[in-house]
């Protein structure tokens, strides 16, 4: 099978297409035809080697995927031809930038006919982490101020359609080139961060989902309400952010994603219900993964990339 690797660490030019053995599934896995392939920030650092999540080179990006099931033979959760999509194995190495993967059956999910390979592929990292930040942590319901940074992103353009399907008013950051897109989303109000301070112009929130880092943290310690609740996925090792909230009488949480069946199904619901969908801005050829990770690197995406093979 081909696979999508690199022996060192540096830009897009170090990732090369080569042949692999095909992987052999172990108890309670499945062996995957991949069909999309979803792309995240989160690997183009990992490809230039800013932390060291999956060690030193050689080794192989990517978590999130659909694709059809090849080998089933042991597991009972799937059969042969079942279309699936997931993100396996989560932080540890899944393999996904390739033909073909062997992952647990525990943590894929049917793939709905509403959604495309290429749709599917690109809502499981995002989509968890909005979900596990705004449900499982933030307790969003009906009636809950909620600030999105970011809302034009990977997470922030699914984290909108969540807080809005649960009955919450949401709030959140853009670009103003964006609005257009945030406000179709479900927006309720639209700061462009260019040109407002988001800590000036909105207060009393409830839950604030953070993907920005920065003093976006910081700052946001500005809007909430009393007892309100920060949810960031950049900076939850940070004691110091921490206590300062503690301080001033306010929740932080810090969310590191986890590959979660039951929210992906929850995904699903809204999928079939109309009440989401994952905005895929571009997608690229298999081989022509360097140039997707060009484009991974100059930032303010819209929405996700996607491989497709």
């Amino acid at each position: 099978m081909r696979v999508i690797t690199q022996h060192t660490l540096g830009g897009p030019e170090v990732l090369s297409v080569e042949d692999a053995p095909e992987p052999r599934p172990l108890p309670t896995e499945v062996l995957v035809r991949v069909r999309a392939i979803g792309l995240n920030p989160l690997e183009a650092r990992l490809r230039a080697g800013e932390f060291p999540l999956l060690g030193r080179p050689p080794f192989v990006l990517g978590w999130d995927l659909s694709g059809v099931i090849e080998d089933a033979s042991q597991t009972w959760r799937f059969r042969p031809g079942d279309e699936v999509f997931g993100m396996p194995l989560f932080p540890r190495a899944a393999r996904a930038y390739a033909e073909f993967v062997a992952v647990p059956a525990l943590h894929l999910v049917r793939k709905p006919a509403s959604l495309s390979h290429v749709e599917a592929s690109a809502l499981p990292v995002v989509g968890l982490t909005a979900w596990q930040g705004l449900v499982d942590l933030g307790g969003v319901g009906e009636g809950t101020r909620v600030l999105v940074h970011g809302g034009g992103g990977g997470v922030g353009h699914v984290a909108i359609q969540i807080a809005k399907a649960l009955g919450a008013h949401v709030v959140t950051t853009a670009s103003g080139s964006k609005r257009k897109f945030v406000e179709d989303l479900g927006a309720d109000e639209v700061i462009d961060y260019t040109a407002v301070d988001f800590a000036e112009a909105v207060r009393d929130i409830d839950v604030v989902l953070d993907t920005i880092g920065g003093d976006t943290v910081e700052r946001s310690l500005h809007v909430l309400r009393p007892g309100g609740h920060l949810v960031t996925a950049t900076s939850e090792e940070d004691t110091a952010l921490i206590a300062a909230y503690e301080a001033a009488g306010m929740r932080f949480s810090g969310i590191a994603v986890d590959p979660d069946p039951v929210a992906l199904r929850g995904l699903v619901d809204l999928v079939e219900q109309g009440r989401l969908r994952v905005h895929v801005q571009r997608t690229f050829p298999f081989e022509q993964v360097a140039d997707a990770h060009r484009l991974l690197d100059d930032g303010h995406l819209q929405g996700k990339l996607v491989l497709t093979l």
